[in-house]
This record gives structure tokens, C-alpha cells and sequence, in this order.
């Protein structure tokens, strides 16, 4: 019962994060509720694809789509009043984060996933909705380009994994999951922690190539 108290705050979340994206373009209502359901629950409808669950929960329970209407129209006619308390939503964005990171790897090892998968797919879970909703706005996803977001998942679904030859039983590998992936999530908020970024080369590949190619004839000469 608290799992699934805590998924839905988790869908709200994520939910209004979806919202909010839909503000900074400036879309209409119609535009925000479809990025809101689609930062609500992209990323369970991608998990129970790849699982083959069938008839995915976020389309057989209602009340995921309610709420991330709900969170939609709040976000439309009060996204001044709901900016004002971001670190609230962060938090309860760190909550969801957990929550469908350890759901997703329960489902996804209950399916027969392997060791692998079952850490991939909970990242996935978690943070499917948001690479969604950024493919939708034309973005690159912020998940592979700023925050310690995808990493606090991932370690947290690698908690879940190596707890069971342990001898810990699910719930209790679930619980670690959750708090763990909240507490990387939550440290990061905190510290402004992120993972080294790539430098831009000087130039393409192919120019570095023929660059060389003429430096070395230059040499011969």
C-alpha cells in the first residue's frame, strides 16, 4: 500500500516536471496534458513493453491518468504558485525516482529478465518519461546531459540485483532500492553533483583525419 501511496506521488511528480516543459514552449492545454501523461508514465509503458507484460498499469488503472491531468491543469492555471515551491516537487521527483526505479527492477526480474536488464529496465522506469517528453520538445534528454539522474537510478536498480544472493527477500531489496536511488538523488540536488561531460573536439573526425593526412605530407616534404 505505501509502495503504490508513493508511486502515485512519484506520477504527480514527474507529471508536473512534464507540465512545467510544456510552459517553457509555451504550448496549449492540450500540449500540456500530453506532455504531462507522457512524463507520467512513459517510462511504465516502455518497462511492460520490453517485458511483454501486456496491457500496460498506467492504462489499466485509471487513476495514473487522472493525476497526471490533474497535475497538468494545476501546472496550467497556477504555475506561478507551484514554481514557488520547486524544491517541494524536486523532492517528491527524487521520491518517484526510487519508487518506479525498485518497481521496475521487481517486474522486470519477475519477468525473467537478467541481472543486466533488470538494472536497465528499472532505469528505464524511472526515467523514460523524461527522455520522452524531451524527444517530444525536440531536446537532447536531459538525462544524458546534466544532473545525476539516470546514475542514481541505475545504482539503486544495482542495489536490488546484488542484494539477492545476499539472501534478502524482495521487499526488503525494494526498500533498499528505494532509499538508496533517493538518497544518491537527493545528495546530488544538495551538491550540484554530475557525471564528467564529454569536451567538443576541435573539429569533425573526418577534418581531424585529412588534417593529419596533410601534416604528414607536409613533414615529408
Amino acid at each position: 500500500m505505501l509502495i503504490h501511496a508513493l508511486d502515485l506521488i512519484g506520477t504527480l511528480a514527474f507529471a508536473i516536471s512534464g507540465a512545467f516543459r510544456a510552459v517553457k514552449y509555451e504550448l496549449d492545454i492540450l500540449g500540456v496534458i500530453v506532455l504531462s501523461i507522457a512524463t507520467g508514465i512513459g517510462g511504465g509503458l516502455i518497462r511492460d513493453m520490453l517485458i511483454g507484460k501486456g496491457l500496460p498499469a498506467a492504462l489499466h488503472n485509471e487513476i495514473y491518468l487522472i493525476i497526471c491531468v490533474a497535475g497538468a491543469l494545476a501546472v496550467f492555471f497556477g504555475a506561478h504558485k507551484i514554481a514557488a515551491r520547486w524544491d517541494f516537487v524536486m523532492v517528491a521527483d527524487a521520491v518517484g525516482l526510487g519508487v518506479f526505479t525498485a518497481i521496475g527492477a521487481a517486474l522486470a526480474e519477475q519477468s525473467g529478465a537478467g541481472v543486466f536488464a533488470v538494472v536497465m529496465i528499472a532505469a528505464l522506469t524511472a526515467c523514460g518519461g523524461g527522455v520522452v517528453r524531451d524527444v517530444l520538445v525536440c531536446e537532447i534528454p536531459s538525462v544524458l546531459v546534466s544532473d545525476f539522474y539516470a546514475t542514481a537510478s541505475l545504482i539503486g536498480g544495482a542495489f536490488f540485483v546484488l542484494l539477492r544472493p545476499a539472501g534478502f527477500d524482495l521487499d526488503m531489496r525494494i526498500t533498499v532500492a528505494i532509499v538508496i536511488t533517493i538518497i544518491f538523488r537527493l545528495i546530488a540536488m544538495r551538491y550540484r553533483i554530475s557525471l564528467p561531460h564529454a569536451k567538443r573536439l576541435p573539429m569533425s573526425p573526418s577534418e581531424m583525419t585529412k588534417q593529419r593526412k596533410v601534416d604528414r605530407n607536409i613533414n615529408n616534404q
